[in-house]
């Protein structure tokens, strides 16, 4: 089986199913500072789970470009990738349990042959705050599921959300593989990592409302949301050992041997995947119409990190330079017909791979040089000191493996210890800092945060009069508390120019112009003029917000009913996001 014949199959079921096929969203979240990448299907829904009316209705299907970092150490193994296509269908207030898990048990064994004795599932337990879920249990049982493969586990694993501090959320019910290996103990079952269950579907009940003082209300709009891995039951359906294995890979990996001319074999797994990996989820997120480039913030921190962890085992396979570009034009190739921005981004992509590729090769050198520096001043103990192996992790990006290899070469070892409580004591850091910024997102519809939805609309438009139509939106991010808008632009503006962008914005909010929504499908929209990301599905239906002659854009809401609610507009800052890219963040006031 192909990978399209199993997007199809997929989205066919469930379009018989009277679900309406939606678009992948952009892997770059749109108005939503709670993370900085697509991480699941769900999440551009958000909006939807919580009320609004989704212009598709209430039962949607499609398969999402994602990306989450969180299991970046565990790339490698025989499933853990950090960019991933997640299958998904949503109920938006229409079937529950029944339904969906009944729908995915038919899609499992019937559209695709799994034994039903190789499948596994898992339900919540129940605690103080929600019931055991013996409603999912029940729905396996009658479906023919043993006792013996249902298990019962709390929060931690069978539970989703709230997306924010407050919002729906609910138990899940998660579908694992069983691939056959030998159980590692006697307790072993699907919430163990050693391989043998492998999870390929997870559907969440969204049935309560979490408060501000942490309680748990039944909701009125009850929602399914499921996501299945597209990767995951690919090697599935096709008998490969891993992931790695597929046709989404191995074209990868066969020209990562042709380069470098170090055979793919079990020796030089992990590097392997690791570069396959890092450079398809660089690749995706350079081909995003959102334009992100590797740089030193956010988004583009983690694109140079993915693409510099990549570079630094090609140098190790001793990969000619130019290797990143090449290998990339390999996954465009694969998957534009399906992701047709990858063709559309292709020069983009390939020429910031190329700076890359030359500027990393220079820190490389120095990083090289103070390693050799820090190890010839080692002690009679013949150990690197953990501080200088962070520091070469931090500054340079050398791995702590890396590291030792280097060390080895000179008969030095490394104080792995101390580096992993330096590592640790920096993840930690970073998780504080990230928890204390990503505060807000999609799942909050506050007063605010929707005036300045409707600001940024402002904004943009603003900046179109004033600096020109070669002017669009590069992402967003909004709080509570502010707007961040990233725009294509190539120099710093000018106070002439922010004053009056400043000044367009406050004269439209003066003059109380109503916020109107239509929906309507991206050909009538683009036909209207309307701006904003255009999707490549023909026939689906979106939302355009329109504020008199004045801005007329696609975006998933929501917005203030009148431009007069703003109040006022204010630029705090304008300044430079990545090469090519200007940064605004503004308030509105009373």
């Amino acid at each position: 089986m192909t990978a399209q014949e199993l997007r199809r199959l997929y989205i066919d079921f469930f379009v018989s199913r009277n679900h309406k096929e939606i678009a992948s969203a952009s892997l770059i979240p749109e108005n939503d500072p709670s993370v900085l990448f697509t991480t699941a299907g769900m999440h551009p829904l958000v909006p939807y789970l919580l009320g609004e009316k989704h212009p598709s209705g209430q039962r949607l299907v499609d398969h999402q470009k994602c990306l989450r970092t969180g299991d970046i150490d565990a790339v490698g193994d025989a499933s853990h990738l950090t960019f991933f296509e997640m299958m998904g269908n949503w109920s938006l207030g229409d079937y529950f349990k029944k339904e969906s898990i009944t729908m995915s048990h038919e899609f499992l064994t019937q559209e695709l042959g799994i034994p039903q004795d190789k499948i596994s599932v898992t339900v919540f337990a129940g605690d103080e705050s929600a019931e055991r879920d013996e409603e999912s249990a029940d729905v396996w049982r009658s479906l023919g599921y043993p006792d013996e493969r249902i298990y019962y586990f709390g929060k931690k694993e069978n539970w989703w959300g709230p997306a924010g501090i407050t919002g729906p959320c609910g138990p899940d019910t998660e579908i694992f593989f069983d691939t056959g290996k030998e159980k590692c103990s006697e307790n072993c079952n699907p919430a163990c990592s050693c391989g043998k269950y492998v999870e390929i579907w997870n559907n969440v009940f969204m049935q309560y409302n979490k408060d501000t003082d942490g309680n748990y209300t039944l909701l009125v709009q009850k929602n399914v949301d499921t996501g299945l891995g597209l990767e995951r039951v690919l090697a599935i359906m096709n008998d490969a050992a891993s992931v790695f294995d597929t046709e989404l890979f191995v074209p990868i990996i066969s020209k990562i041997e042709e380069l470098t001319g170090v055979k793919y074999e079990e020796s030089v797994y992990h590097q392997y995947r690791v570069v396959a990996d890092h450079l398809r989820a660089s690749t995706f997120i350079l081909g995003d119409d959102k334009g992100i480039a590797p740089g030193n913030v956010d988004q583009g921190y983690v694109l140079r990190r993915l693409i510099r962890r990549a570079y630094r085992y090609l140098v190790q396979m001793e990969a000619p330079t130019g290797t990143l570009s090449q290998i990339a034009q390999v996954i465009i190739d694969h998957y534009k017909d399906v992701y047709p921005e990858l063709g559309r981004n292709e020069k983009f992509i390939i020429d910031n791979l190329d700076k890359e590729d030359a500027l990393f090769g220079k820190t490389l050198a120095k990083g090289l040089k103070i390693a050799t520096k820090f190890m010839d001043a080692v002690g009679e103990d013949k150990v690197l000191k953990p501080e200088d192996a962070f520091m070469l992790y931090d500054t340079y990006g050398f791995p702590l493996e890396f590291t030792q290899e280097l060390a080895e070469e000179k008969g030095i070892a490394v104080d792995a210890a101390g580096f992993n409580k330096l590592f640790e004591a920096h993840q930690e850091k970073s998780r504080q800092g990230a928890a204390q910024k990503f505060k807000g997102g999609l799942a909050d519809n506050s007063e605010e945060t929707t005036k300045l939805h409707t600001a940024t609309h402002l904004l943009n438009a603003a900046l179109r009069k004033v600096l020109g139509d070669d002017v669009y939106q590069r992402g967003s991010n909004i709080t509570p508390d502010r707007l961040r808008f990233d725009f294509s632009f190539d120099r710093k503006m000018t106070p002439e120019e922010i004053a009056e962008v400043e000044q367009i914005v406050n004269d439209v909010i003066t003059a109380g112009i109503d916020v109107v929504c239509e929906e309507m499908s991206p050909e009538e929209a683009k036909a209207q003029g309307a701006i904003g990301v255009f999707t490549d599905k023909y026939g689906e239906l979106v939302k355009v917000y329109t504020v008199g002659d004045y801005t007329k854009e696609i975006c998933g809401g929501p917005h203030a009913g009148n431009t007069a609610d703003l109040g006022s507009f204010k630029i705090q800052k304008e300044s430079s996001s990545s090469s090519g890219v200007r940064r605004i963040k503004a308030v509105i006031g009373k």
